[in-house]
């Protein structure tokens, strides 16, 4: 489990073909304190078996599910990419939780320069899509990051400078490819609740629909 809080950069400084996935050579700018073999890092975002740990650099295992996945198989050696270790009970939360596992690509579609800000617009699949709403939480590339709007299709979020500057999301052009996970909690949600509605619908009633949850207070 990650938050979505970058800890540093890292470089890849190989890459070669193993079964059928890709395996990655990796170069932090930040030492990997107490390392453990095996241990967890967020590679933009997905989540990574590190191995060979040796101060800065680590070694992953990229399967054919995750190349399909991600935009990992179309980096190679000398391209930049946001790391972050695992979360820890201790840590404080400080983005929202997010389990580096990538839900699909994005395509950045807009950026704009508003002040200090920048404000980038992306489209996604719309099957993914109905799990991002208006002030909630999404990961771009292994950050967390807050929609700003958002619809069947699309959104959009404001970086501050800080981000821009301390992350890979400072290089995106209109065409960049990113690494998109949504909120764990929708999907969890929506899997809950449709045996419900499935049941309710077969004797006539309504069920939990999204109308009863607006009503109510929870969209």
């Amino acid at each position: 489990m990650f938050t979505g809080i970058i800890e540093g950069a890292g470089k890849i400084t190989g890459k070669r073909t193993v079964g059928g996935g890709i395996a990655y050579d990796f170069t932090a700018d930040f030492d990997l304190v107490e390392p453990k073999e095996g241990e967890s890092i967020a590679v933009n975002g997905a989540c990574l078996t590190a191995y060979n740990i040796r101060r800065r650099t680590f070694s992953a295992d990229v399967s054919p599910e995750t190349l399909s996945r991600t935009k990992l198989g179309l980096i190679g050696p000398g391209s930049m990419v946001n790391l972050e270790r695992a979360l820890r009970l201790s840590d404080r939360l400080g983005g929202h939780l997010v389990s580096g596992h990538v839900d699909c690509l994005a395509t950045v579609t807009g950026r704009k320069e508003i002040g200090s800000y920048t404000l980038f617009s992306f489209s996604l699949p719309v099957e993914q899509g109905r799990y991002i709403i208006e002030k909630g939480s999404i990961t771009i590339d292994g950050v967390s990051l807050t929609v700003n709007s958002c619809g069947p299709a699309h959104f959009s979020v404001s970086i501050i400078p800080h981000t821009l500057k301390m992350t890979t999301l400072g290089a995106l052009k209109a065409g960049s490819k990113v690494n998109i996970e949504v909120d764990i909690i929708g999907k969890y949600i929506e899997k809950l609740l449709a045996p419900r509605s499935a049941k309710a619908g077969s004797d006539g009633s309504e069920g939990i629909q999204p109308g009863f949850l607006a009503q109510h207070g929870f969209m």
